[in-house]
């Protein structure tokens, strides 16, 4: 037991112990920035961003203070799900039909989701009047996505994704790789993991980017596990494709309602949207926004919902 849950440990032991804890720390701290051979961990990968453009005088700062922290099991865990994944496969499984996620059909939720629908009715009703895209599938996106933007993730989009780009040193991340990886799956997981780590340089880049365009500090922007961004959670290469000033005030911030409402219709309409698709095509088009077809049934069947209540209701 310690000290603070009544322990008998003498001055001298606990003197130790934070000897100890200290040292741990320092080491900790110091592994933190450096890669196993005791360098900078992030110098290829900032020299990387010099050599494609961006100002140095810009990136070193980013990489030289308390965040991005190197942490290997970012994308070690990403890894282990994809071999989890490959390796279930291989055993032979009944495949269930897609449908609606029940969770997003809770009455309180819908009554959440509505309520945001009336309080930004006519935001709605001037976005779908530019693009066509219906303000309860809007609704059902922002529901979904981010509890209407209750929940945008507690991870940084910059400390994520640099730890994937920097994952193409696969060595890197070796000793968090579960062990029992089929040598005839070595190759395929190194090439993943490269072909993972070229996908996150690619977002890094989009998000300093966006950062620059934008006024943003990129050491502040929170994201998903996966490093999506804002109210509507686009990926960082989404966010400069599609994003839009819905507010007029010059700057494209996600985090914003109405720049993340416009910029989802743009998404959107971009994808095929218009008015009287059949549902197979909805689907589709849904269906881009997060690659699961769970997903896009329930966002259709939570933006149906919320189109019966305000039938029943609206005014």
């Amino acid at each position: 037991m310690f000290p603070w849950t009544g322990s008998d440990l003498s001055a001298k032991r606990i003197k130790v112990a934070a000897i100890v804890f200290a040292l741990a720390a320092i080491f900790i701290c110091a592994m933190v920035k450096t890669s196993p051979a005791g360098e900078n961990v992030w110098a290829p990968l900032t020299d990387r961003l010099v050599a494609d453009g961006f100002d140095r005088a810009y990136i070193t700062p980013l990489f030289s203070n308390t965040k991005p922290t190197f942490s290997p099991e970012i994308m070690a865990r990403k890894m282990n799900a994809l071999l989890k994944s490959k390796l279930s496969a291989a055993k032979p499984a009944k495949r269930e039909k897609p449908k609606a996620m029940q969770r997003y059909l809770n009455p309180i939720l819908i009554a959440g989701a509505y309520s945001f629908y009336r309080e930004n009715r006519d935001e709605l009703a001037r976005i779908e009047k530019r693009y066509q895209v219906p303000g309860d599938l809007l609704t059902a996106l922002m529901l979904v996505e981010t509890k209407l933007g209750r929940q945008v993730g507690d991870h940084n989009a910059l400390g994520i994704l640099a730890n994937m780009a920097i994952a193409s040193d696969f060595e890197l991340i070796r000793p968090h790789i579960r062990r029992d990886v089929p040598e005839e799956l070595q190759g395929w997981l190194e090439r993943r993991t490269g072909q993972k780590a070229s996908w996150g340089y690619g977002e890094l880049k989009s998000l300093l980017t966006y950062a620059r365009k934008n006024g943003a500090d990129p050491l502040t922007i929170p994201s998903s596990m996966y490093g999506a961004i804002g109210l509507c959670q686009f990926i960082p290469s989404s966010a400069l494709a599609y994003g839009v000033d819905g507010s007029g005030d010059g700057k494209v911030d996600l985090f914003d309602t109405r720049d993340a409402l416009y910029s989802m219709a743009n998404f959107i309409r971009k994808h095929g949207w218009k008015p009287g698709l059949d549902h197979e095509a909805q689907v589709k088009i849904v269906y881009r926004y997060n690659h699961s077809e769970s997903y896009a049934l329930t966002i259709l069947e939570v933006a149906d919902r919320i189109r019966k209540t305000d039938e029943f209701f609206g005014d």
